[in-house]
């Protein structure tokens, strides 16, 4: 049995009221809220994704406006780098699509920082376009509600897209919300650790609660490194540092930040090599 009519049904009495969904919402602003829902939580994206599309309405305005600029922005989103390659994109979108964010699956994957899942994001919440959206989220529910499996099983595009696909109806606005709607459920209810399946609207049907809802019996899931101490805490903190000076930061003030040196160089190495820090001669800044 598919799963869309019971799916669309519950998310359109219970979605969410976000930017991203609200009509003329531009597919601008589409593309920039999914570069900064990568791993980092939807309230703390809302008020910088409203200060961010205040500021640089459309790809041209954020592409005339140096890089170092859009890393200010970024503040505390978490991976800078992020910031880079939507800055990246911006450019390509303005000097290839006339500044307008192109439809195709194929155009969006061609722009800087545009992986598979952002495209196909663009594409269907933008513009309508029938085509597969699948997240950790919407894995899960599809492991549990049509494979019968406690788990999700490794993200795989071969895999992933036609089981999606095979979810979706042929009418379009259909589609777009059963795309939605699966990304919803994942996230609200059938959720990683503690499911909420007495509320779920696939109860009825879905084969892993059918079956009794057995253990996971594949590898266990990876644990994300503790942030404390960590490379990612000393390059936030020299990041925090660089966009709050308007000069160089001298290397003496970067010894300031951390006081282990060979974590401290190696964290600065790296902000060097990913492009988010410039050596100057008096210093280091971010990029121009």
């Amino acid at each position: 049995m598919p799963i869309s009519p019971a799916v669309v049904e519950w998310y359109r009495a219970n979605r969410r009221d976000l930017p991203w969904r609200r009509e003329g919402f531009s597919a601008w602003g589409t593309l920039v809220s999914e570069f900064m829902l990568q791993q980092t939580p939807v309230a703390r994206v809302i008020p910088r994704l409203d200060e961010w599309l205040e500021r640089w309405p459309t790809p041209a305005d954020l592409a005339a406006s140096p890089a170092s600029e859009a890393v200010r922005a970024w503040d505390r989103l978490g991976y800078p780098r992020r910031a880079l390659r939507l800055h990246a994109c911006a450019v390509a979108i303005t000097e290839r699509h006339g500044g307008v964010v192109p439809r195709d699956v194929d155009d969006l994957l061609a722009l800087p920082g545009v992986g598979d899942y952002t495209a196909r994001a663009v594409a269907a919440f933008a513009y309508g376009v029938r085509t597969p959206v699948v997240d950790t989220n919407v894995r899960r529910v599809l492991a549990r509600a049509v494979e019968g499996v406690a788990e999700p099983w490794a993200a795989n595009a071969k895999r992933d897209l036609p089981l999606m696909e095979s979810e979706l109806p042929a009418d379009r606005a259909l589609a777009h919300d059963t795309n939605a709607g699966v990304m919803e459920l994942g996230a609200l209810v059938c959720v990683a650790r503690t499911p909420r399946c007495d509320e779920c609207p696939l109860a009825s049907q879905c084969a892993w609660a059918l079956a009794g809802r057995p253990a996971h019996d594949g590898p266990p899931a990876r644990r994300q490194a503790r942030f404390e101490g960590s490379d990612r805490q000393v390059r936030g903190l020299i990041m925090r540092e660089l966009r709050r000076s308007e000069i160089p930061v001298t290397a003496s003030e970067i010894e300031a930040i951390w006081p282990e040196q060979e974590q401290r160089d190696r964290a600065l190495r790296g902000l060097l090599a990913d492009g988010l820090a410039v050596a100057a001669p008096d210093g280091y800044t971010l990029p121009d």
